[in-house]
């Protein structure tokens, strides 16, 4: 019986994970540049956690997370981690770090788990890159977050992506709106679709971010939250905006875009895409002053953002053009004498850092070079019974075919220095 993966989950194949790993490698570059910090959290975390932070009346916890009995712990239940942000704040609240310091920058690298329906650019395992604040209220840590956003997307070559922003002001002000909304929705509730009519009530703020036609057909004249904002919450918005306009960084305001989840307040914003279809959404966050609090810690602020691996790859073209891990150097021998002579050489130069291929078993050169050249090799090392003897094999360059003899004596530290690293290899 033939076994394949399940539904939803995707394996990363050579040519696939090459580009991950350049993405990965820029995200650190980038995040280290603003002092971010890596922290690493489980991917199983106790199911309260996600509940009690991202709101039970969410999609994610109602219909969406992998969540089963602990058998350790009778009535204890578990969960996939369907998002990164609850897991940072609970490892920062049970380290006690806001003791030690309650100002923390930090980023994240892994796989989520959601049991949607997948489609392109959307699995049921997929992967995602984060980075959190905590203890800082100002707006100039949220502007400092979308301009890190901005470098990391320039600096992957990405500069056709939308910013979109919006304030879902405060728990001073939000009251009032929700209560004008909630009016304005129960008066075209008929028209409503079936999920927003059950949880209208409990967060009509949901409403405005379903994409049933119906539903976005509705809300189209619905109250503007901002327009009920207080002076504290206009006041942060109108400087977050300042500080984007100050470094150019163009935006549009998109007072509809209220996020999936409960801890979001005041600062939420989208960087979009016009490329991928419907789910045009690349990263997404926003500000969430209350979380910590709520999950047992210190009244402390935070915002943060989380991006999709999957939809980066795909604007990066990834099927298009596939980041092959190119040998620096295809070490090409015929006879046994220099099978025994490149097999140390191969080992030498790879210590310093170059990418090296080379055959077990004893080809013709024919058929190295066919290989050398099917792998993208961009130099190619002879060495036969001839060069042995004079002392002196042939180093080819792929790609302008030319040719040099290259002393044997040595060869080791003549050749690292002309072929490039697997540092530079991407």
């Amino acid at each position: 019986m033939k076994i394949t993966r399940i539904r939803g989950f995707s394996d990363l194949l050579p040519g696939e994970t090459e580009t991950w790993q350049f993405v990965e490698q820029v995200a650190r570059e980038v995040f280290a540049r603003y002092n971010f910090s890596e922290i690493r959290i489980p991917i199983l975390e106790k199911t309260e956690l996600f509940s009690r932070s991202l709101g039970e009346t969410t999609d994610i916890v109602e219909k969406e997370m992998y969540t089963f009995a602990d058998q350790d712990a009778k009535g204890s239940m578990l969960t996939l981690r369907p998002e990164g942000t609850a897991g940072v704040v609970r490892a920062y609240i049970e380290a006690g770090l806001a003791q030690v310091e309650p100002m923390q920058k930090f980023y994240y690298l892994g796989p989520m788990f959601r049991r949607e329906r997948p489609q392109k650019g959307r699995f049921r395992q997929f992967y995602q890159i984060g980075a959190e604040v905590l203890g800082r209220k100002d707006p100039v840590a949220d502007a400092e977050l979308l301009l890190l956003l901005n470098d990391f997307f320039s600096t992957l070559g990405l500069h056709d992506l939308s910013l979109e922003l919006n304030s879902l002001g405060c728990s001073e002000c939000r009251p009032r709106y929700r209560s004008e909304l909630l009016s304005f929705l129960q008066q075209t509730e008929d028209k409503l679709c079936e999920n927003c009519r059950r949880r209208m009530e409990r967060n009509p703020l949901r409403v405005l971010d379903c994409k049933e036609p119906s539903c976005s057909q509705v809300t189209k004249n619905a109250p503007c939250i901002i327009d009920y904002l207080c002076q504290a919450c206009q006041d942060h918005f109108a400087e977050v905006k300042r500080l984007l306009e100050e470094t150019k960084v163009a935006y549009i305001i998109n007072p509809k875009m209220v996020r999936g989840l409960d801890y979001y307040g005041r600062t939420t914003f989208e960087w979009t895409t016009n490329r991928l279809g419907s789910q045009n959404a690349v990263a997404a966050g926003g500000r969430y002053d209350g979380l910590v609090k709520d999950l047992g810690g210190p009244a402390v602020a935070g915002v943060g953002f989380a991006l999709g691996m999957e939809r980066l790859v795909l604007l990066l073209g990834v099927e298009e053009e596939s980041r092959f891990n190119r040998p620096g150097l295809y070490l090409a021998w015929m006879g046994k004498a220099a099978g025994d002579w490149a097999f140390p050489v191969a080992h030498a130069l790879r210590q310093r850092g170059v990418v090296v291929e080379m055959e077990g078993e004893e080809k013709s050169l024919k058929s190295q070079m066919r290989r050398a050249d099917k792998l993208k090799a961009q130099y190619v090392f002879i060495v036969g019974e001839d060069e042995l003897n004079k002392g002196k094999g042939i180093l080819r360059h792929m790609g302008s075919k030319e040719q040099v003899e290259v002393d044997l004596k040595g060869v080791e530290t003549e050749l690292a220095g002309k072929l490039p690293t697997s540092k530079t290899n991407l």
